[in-house]
């Protein structure tokens, strides 16, 4: 046994460490390339084209996982693609994002770095521009435990963390998938050393401590989530604490039991936009805890804008969810960032 262990691990040493996710708008109809990159991100922002004259949409997006962070590359360098992308109405994902937006310098081939953005996911947020790229790094928002619930990069260190996210996408090909959780480790401390603590002390003395049990509380709706018997209730029990507090932490989002009842909804929509499930809407509500159908209905249409049946009839044609599967392209079978950030999460958790 020990020795399949210690020969895993040297398997481990010499496997590259390959992309997650690669994706190119070429093979897509050039009428079709702009929805098919916002697709790739649905989910986490919302992203516009504020230009509409361009016939086509020229773009490559990569991604890796490297233990519980995720790196990702954007190229649609040289075409002036002026991009407008903002957060989620009802977030689903509270990552921190480290952005290094980029040029192409006039030499055709290096890239002029630009001024380092530093965002999260779950706060209202809107940017533009049209940078020929970006390099992107997803944290998840309890990556610091002993820092508070609001982070600043120190001004003199911006550029320092900029150069070693370059430094960091350009070593990649160099890197075994051994190599990636030794990254996301070292990553983590160089930027928790890196960030300014807020000087709010109600955040210094309760953020850190109800990071936690915003996490462990988040994991627990993960995957209790298809258990009818899920409720605060249950999860102040097993989470060891009041219903108060609970309902504290998580008052900005809307409340704990809006947000477990947000997700179950994303789950049905999920569900209702597969075509391969042919069963009644009625029986897939039920599922996910929706014994009353005519409430599930009014719930969804508040939530979504459209009908369950509106939904699924939309995700069958792909309006909602636009399906593109051009030759090379897998389609529910490849990963996506909103997969990879979830799977990212719940692993940190562990």
């Amino acid at each position: 046994m020990q020795q399949e262990t210690q020969t895993a691990a040297g398997n481990a040493e010499q496997i590259p460490l390959k992309c997650a996710i690669d994706l190119d708008t070429s093979l897509a109809p050039p009428a079709e390339q702009f929805d098919f990159y916002r697709t790739w991100n649905a989910g986490v922002v919302d992203i516009t084209l504020l230009r509409n004259k361009f016939k086509t949409f020229a773009a490559r997006q990569r991604i890796w996982q490297l233990g519980n962070l995720t790196l990702l590359s954007l190229d649609c360098r040289g075409n002036g693609y002026r991009r407008r992308w903002s957060s989620k109405k009802n977030p689903v994902f509270d990552h921190w994002v480290l952005s290094v937006p980029f040029r192409l310098a006039s030499d055709g081939g290096s890239l002029q770095a630009k001024k380092l953005r530093w965002q999260c996911l779950g706060a209202p947020h809107e940017d533009q521009a049209e940078d020929d790229g970006v390099l992107s790094l997803f944290l998840p928002r309890d990556f610091a435990f002993s820092q508070p619930f609001d982070l600043t990069i120190r001004p003199e260190m911006a550029t320092f963390i900029s150069d070693y996210v370059q430094l960091l996408y350009r070593s990649l090909p160099d890197r075994t998938e051994r190599d990636a959780e030794y990254i996301a480790i070292a990553t983590i401390n160089l930027i928790a050393a890196c960030i300014v603590p807020s000087r709010n002390h109600i955040f210094e003395a309760e953020g850190p401590i109800n990071a936690v049990i915003m996490a462990r509380a988040n994991k627990l709706i993960a995957t209790q989530l298809a258990d009818h018997d899920l409720s605060p209730e249950k999860l102040c029990r097993d989470l060891n604490v009041s219903r108060s507090r609970l309902y504290r932490i998580f008052e900005p989002s809307g409340g704990i039991s809006n947000t477990i009842r947000r997700q179950r909804l994303l789950r049905t929509r999920d569900i209702l936009a597969d075509e391969t499930d042919r069963r009644t809407i009625s029986a897939i509500a039920e599922e996910w805890g929706f014994l009353d159908a005519s409430t599930y209905s009014r719930t969804f249409r508040r939530e979504f804008g459209m009908t369950p049946k509106e939904a699924r009839e939309a995700g069958w044609l792909g309006i909602r969810r636009p399906r593109i599967r051009p030759e090379g392209v897998h389609g529910n079978t490849s990963p996506s960032l909103h997969s990879l950030l979830t799977n990212s999460y719940l692993s940190g958790q562990s």
